[in-house]
């Protein structure tokens, strides 16, 4: 049995851990394991802890970088660690941002957030157990949180 790490943050402003906890266990029986850590840039090392000492075979880092210059260049650090973690272990981790400047009102980036977190979990386990589903959905415009976009018609 596969197991997913989950891995979220108390700065975030939403519940993004629990709503993809949710999804993958409505779309696949594997084993998760769930920590949270303050903020964005603490992401990387908690999600490769997971890899490494817990055995998760994918993890999904979900957070919220505030509207700040300074969030932003935040989550462009916590990005490049996420990116760092994953070629250390040579496993995919699957970063969830959602900016608070993303949509226009509180009940837009609840929603947003949401979207996005249900979304990308599907992602992971499609990553786990159904890679040529993804195969298929290449270039199709997919929007995680958003409306999707669709292929360019040519």
């Amino acid at each position: 049995m596969a197991t997913i790490g989950i891995v979220d943050t108390t700065f975030a402003r939403f519940d993004m851990g629990s709503v993809a906890l949710d999804e993958i266990n409505k779309n696949a029986s594997a084993r998760t394991v769930r920590i949270t850590v303050p903020g964005i840039k603490d992401l990387p090392v908690a999600s490769k802890k997971l890899l490494e000492e817990q055995g998760c075979d994918i993890v999904i880092a979900l957070g919220m970088p505030g509207s700040a210059e300074k969030d932003k260049m935040c989550a462009n650090q916590a990005s490049q660690g996420l990116i760092q973690a994953q070629l250390m272990t040579n496993k995919h981790i699957i970063e969830v941002f959602v900016h608070e400047d993303e949509a226009a009102n509180e009940k837009e980036l609840a929603q947003l957030m949401e979207n996005r977190a249900r979304e990308h979990a599907v992602n992971v386990v499609k990553l786990l157990y159904k890679p040529k589903k993804l195969i298929k959905e290449a270039g199709t415009g997919q929007r995680q949180g958003f409306e999707d976009v669709g292929p360019l018609g040519m």
